[in-house]
């Protein structure tokens, strides 16, 4: 079989399916086993099940041949996050002001104890961007499109200029996933997923992923995560590697929902703004007042109320209701995670809870 590890031999569609799979010989299953070990018999490549399991291999093959690099399996985005920001030493990171909470939130508390300074930019001003950059940086961590502003990168531009100062780059393509965008054919040097959102795919698993170019770094990487032990699950591992498998047609059908939601909802007179980039199956829109925002959050019959994101359904929230969220983003802006559902139907449940604004 061609190698699946080469984005030029098969199409994502296809490496979506196939990749990470068992032998094609007798009697071998379709899927890799749930192996439920914590304990191996020694002497071998094994030995404890906090170093490797059949399903976290499976999962990081999967997912390494469609982003073009070498996966590896994390508890949760967070924890993944955090090993990662492990690699800056009181050195600089330049991130985006509007990046996931979470983001900002580990920064934040790693520079109240001296451990990072954080430069936060507009990621969509690429002059700005590259002006916060210096001999000090040790991280660029960008997301394209940010989360919740919805911006957009010029990631090819960004990542190069960061390398010239001698920065390593970290995209966070959770939003985007591999289907739409490889960060790593543009340069960077890191791939970073919350694969609780649309990997997975279910609203079921709690998990994070990375994905380097470098095999020495994929070394350190695991290092650190044997060492301090952020390791998902063996279920939890299958589960993302089974909602794997039809990430390119949820992909393919929630961005069709996207795309044509955001269209109507530019026409209603309840919204002023809507932030679409017109990549994948997220966006945001602005009511006139937070109050706004929050009845139609609650207002609906199939639009889930729900801080998390990228499962089947279609779910939304206010994001400043988290007290913790950056001043930037409006008080009445409310993010959308498109799911699969009938567009039609979707639209519905929208505008009745527009309508009664």
């Amino acid at each position: 079989m061609a190698d699946l590890a080469k984005p030029a031999a098969l199409r994502p569609s296809t490496v979506a399916v196939h990749a990470g799979r068992p032998p094609h010989e007798p009697d071998q299953p379709l899927n890799v086993p749930i192996t439920m070990a914590s304990t191996y018999v020694g002497g071998g490549d094994k030995e404890y099940g906090r170093y490797t399991n059949d399903a976290w291999v499976a999962f990081e093959d999967t997912l390494g041949a469609l982003e073009g690099g070498k996966a590896l399996a994390f508890a949760s985005g967070q924890a993944a996050t955090a090993t990662l920001l492990d690699l800056v030493d009181a050195d600089s990171v330049v991130v985006a002001g509007q990046s996931y909470l979470g983001t900002a939130g580990q920064l934040a508390d790693r520079e109240s104890r001296g451990r990072v300074k954080t430069r936060l930019v507009d990621v969509s001003d690429t002059k700005a961007v590259i002006a916060a950059l210096d001999e000090d940086t040790a991280l660029l961590w960008l997301e394209s499109p940010t989360n919740p502003g919805m911006e957009l990168a010029d990631l090819p531009a960004l990542i190069a200029a960061a390398h010239d100062v001698g920065a390593r780059v970290v995209v966070d393509n959770t939003f985007a996933t591999p289907i739409l965008q490889r960060p790593l054919e543009l340069g960077a040097d890191i791939v970073l997923h919350s694969a609780t959102k649309y990997l997975a795919g279910h609203s079921d698993v709690v998990m994070g992923a990375v994905v380097v170019a470098d095999p020495s770094l994929w070394d350190v990487l695991k290092g650190r995560r044997d060492l301090y032990g952020a390791v998902p699950g063996p279920f939890e591992t299958w589960l993302a590697l089974r909602g794997l498998r039809t990430l390119p047609l949820r992909i393919e059908r929630a961005s069709a929902n996207a795309a044509e939601l955001a269209r109507r909802l530019e026409q209603h007179p309840a919204v002023t703004e809507v932030r679409y980039p017109g990549l994948g199956a997220m966006l945001a829109v602005v009511l006139a007042t937070p109050e706004q925002a929050e009845l139609l959050t609650h207002s609906t019959l199939l639009w889930v109320h729900a801080t998390s994101l990228g499962g089947v359904e279609s779910t939304f929230e206010r994001r400043r209701r988290w007290k913790g969220e950056a001043r930037e983003v409006p008080e009445g802006l409310v993010r959308l995670s498109v799911g699969i559902e009938d567009v039609a139907d979707l639209w519905a449940d929208l505008e009745q809870a527009l309508d009664r604004l």
